[in-house]
């Protein structure tokens, strides 16, 4: 992009019409938000298939959850060094495919009686690494779709839709088991990734990737290129250090959170449910802010603005005491501005990124971003524990939800603080001594 381009418009809606009148956004904009459902879907049908049909102890189920977050971590850099080399429609009905088959075998396996815990200790592995694929990228696809000066309202439409699926997709696959069973959730989750395939699929417009070589550089080589670009560049770098620092602390505060709701507070399981879940229809109205704050205030003003309102109101939640009459209110307040203003940022981090990233370093980015963010959360949940039993759930709560201000801290010191209502061109992306530049 040879100059710096506007990120908005007068409209309050998720997108311009321009947008939406574009037939391959529409497709992807459909597929994303089917592979969005049933992936979250897959997030408790999946759990629910071991206890109600396995009958899995705490320990196992908390094993077969970390099997399927585990490919986040494994496998993240690889994918955003194997996906810069591919057309991410490709990438994404391939995926889609997969995890169709996939769950569609588990639901046949499970009527008939035969799949036990380490098979689905597999299909919650293979599940999850799919969706990496897939959300690798969707990300990179968005840049190659619409042109820059709408990726704020792309994405705000994306997550959107992917807030819609955080809040549907959980509730759908709890009712789907409740109303049939384990293994026919499962089935029905795998039509949502064959909507997804038949949506995207669909996309017409073709992509420009990267010449191939006859000696193709090594996947470190291209995670190398990925990480020392991120680390060069000082916006995505400060990202990059603001993401894994909420990260941390968000995991901390969630470990202490659980545990101060039932037993300071003295919430019953439906009211707990109810207050976690708060937080998607504020990512919806996140979502629709960001498809016009930044544009009339600025992206840095917004981000660091919204980073520490989300992460402050948090600081309320210790303060609370009394009957549940009094508290639930007030958490279901709490979660839903910090849904609010966390998606606010969310979406504003994701049109930055983007913007600042070469094609052809999209999906490395993401990749890079996503690893170093999500790699410190084990951390921050043992140390959430490990607070929670030294010096109770009130106080540490109190120390982690302070500990979540350290992310708009690091924004506010960084050139993202500086960032206007226009976004600058990005960088040429860095040519690899082993292969040709991309072709455009």
């Amino acid at each position: 992009m040879p100059s710096s381009s506007s990120t908005g418009s007068d409209s309050g809606r998720p997108a311009p019409p321009s947008l939406w009148r574009d037939g391959d956004f529409r497709r992807l904009w459909a597929g994303q938000t089917a592979s969005q459902l049933g992936e979250h879907a897959c997030l408790v049908v999946l759990p629910l298939f071991a206890v109600l049909t396995l009958d899995a102890g705490a320990g196992q189920l908390g094993a077969l959850r970390a099997v399927g977050q585990a490919p986040i971590l494994l496998l993240s850099l690889f994918v955003g060094a194997w996906v810069d080399r591919w057309r991410t429609r490709t990438v994404m009905v391939l995926t889609d495919v997969g995890r169709a088959l996939v769950l569609g075998a588990a639901a046949v396996a499970g009527l008939l009686g035969r799949l036990g815990l380490p098979a689905l200790l597999v299909v919650a592995f293979a599940v999850g690494a799919l969706s990496v694929f897939f959300d690798v990228a969707y990300q990179a696809s968005l840049v190659r779709l619409v042109k820059r000066d709408q990726l704020v309202r792309a994405n705000s439409a994306l997550e959107g839709s992917r807030s819609a699926a955080q809040i549907g997709g959980p509730a759908l696959g709890g009712a789907l088991v409740s109303v049939l069973s384990a293994p026919i959730a499962a089935a029905s989750s795998a039509l949502f990734f064959a909507l997804s395939f038949l949506s995207i699929r669909r996309i017409g417009r073709r992509e420009s990737v990267p010449e191939r070589s006859e000696r193709p550089p090594r996947v470190w080589r291209r995670i190398q290129e990925g990480l020392r670009f991120v680390a060069g560049d000082t916006s995505l770098r400060s990202v990059c250090l603001a993401s894994a620092a909420f990260q941390f602390f968000f995991a901390a505060v969630m470990t202490v959170h659980l545990l101060f709701l039932p037993r300071d507070l003295h919430l019953p399981g439906a009211a707990v449910g109810l207050v976690l879940a708060a937080t998607g229809p504020g990512a919806l109205l996140g979502s629709l802010l960001a498809a016009r704050l930044p544009s009339r205030f600025g992206h840095g003003a917004v981000l660091v603005s919204a980073a520490a309102l989300g992460d402050g109101v948090f600081l309320l939640v210790p303060a609370l005491h009394g009957s549940s009459a009094v508290t639930v209110p007030a958490l279901l307040a709490i979660s839903f501005a910090f849904g609010a203003f966390g998606q606010l940022v969310n979406v504003t981090l994701m049109a930055v990124r983007q913007t600042l990233t070469p094609d052809g370093m999209q999906g490395r980015a993401a990749a890079t971003i996503n690893f170093v963010g999500m790699g410190l959360t084990p951390l921050g949940s043992l140390l959430g524990g490990f607070l929670a039993e030294a010096w109770g759930t009130r106080t540490s709560l109190l120390v982690t939800a302070a500990g979540m201000l350290l992310s708009p801290a690091l924004m506010a010191l960084s050139p993202l603080a500086r960032l206007g209502r226009t976004l600058p061109a990005p960088p040429e992306a860095p040519a690899s001594p082993e292969a040709p530049a991309p072709s455009v």
